[in-house]
């Protein structure tokens, strides 16, 4: 395992994946030998470190306009009126697909007007607060406390969501961009990036960088 043997491994995935993908199945491998080494005891270099990694893809920034939300929205619910709640909730939350499609109403404090998550995507729990239109949105669905609040499976999610999207005429566009929009919205009542961060769920400040997309116009006007 040296360095040469990853860096042909990181130029042939480079023909198949994003850079993104590669970045993490790198740092994967790195995991992997730096546990062999600290707890197995084996005598081993670490050649990720040695190699230039590919470089870090640049955040999306797709941010629709509030006539392409209203487009979305109406179509959404011409397919199913869960579809509407759903997106209606991701862009009120930052939460992760996964996050909300997981959601159990146990998981909903109303007087605190919180959602804890007990599995989140970096493996560690966390507790989002709800503003007054979440809260809104779950208190229109009917509940179950053994159900889940989204009876969605993901392929359905994908796919509705894919042609809510077309029907509504709007380009280049991801039920995952919902979130970059959450946080940029988000951004505007906590100037605070820790604070921010502590809702969206990124350990590093850096990685929450590439979800927060500042309009240069609302920023022009701060400077007057």
């Amino acid at each position: 395992l040296t360095p040469l043997v990853i860096a042909n491994y990181r130029d042939e995935r480079l023909k198949l994946c994003k850079s993104g993908t590669v970045i993490r199945e790198l740092s994967n491998i790195s995991t992997i030998v730096n546990y062999a080494k600290r707890e197995l005891g084996l005598t081993i270099d670490n050649p990720v470190t040695l190699i230039k990694k590919p470089p870090m893809p640049e955040g999306r920034n797709r941010i629709l306009k509030e006539d392409e939300i209203s487009r979305l929205l109406i179509e959404l619910e011409k397919i199913n009126p869960w579809y509407k709640f759903l997106t209606e909730f991701a862009l009120e939350t930052a939460m992760r697909r996964s996050e909300i499609l997981g959601l159990t109403w146990k998981c909903i404090n109303f007087d605190r007007r919180i959602a804890f998550l007990a599995d989140t995507k970096n493996g560690s729990a966390r507790t989002v607060p709800l503003s007054l239109k979440a809260i809104e949105i779950l208190k229109s669905l009917p509940q179950s406390s053994n159900e889940k609040i989204f009876p969605i499976s993901p392929p359905n999610l994908s796919n509705r969501f894919d042609g809510a999207r077309k029907a509504a005429e709007i380009y280049d566009f991801h039920f995952h961009d919902l979130r970059h929009m959450a946080i940029t919205r988000m951004a505007k009542k906590l100037p605070n990036l820790i604070e921010l961060s502590s809702v969206s769920g990124h350990r590093s400040l850096k990685m929450l960088q590439r979800y927060y997309h500042p309009d240069a116009e609302e920023l022009a006007r701060k400077l007057d």
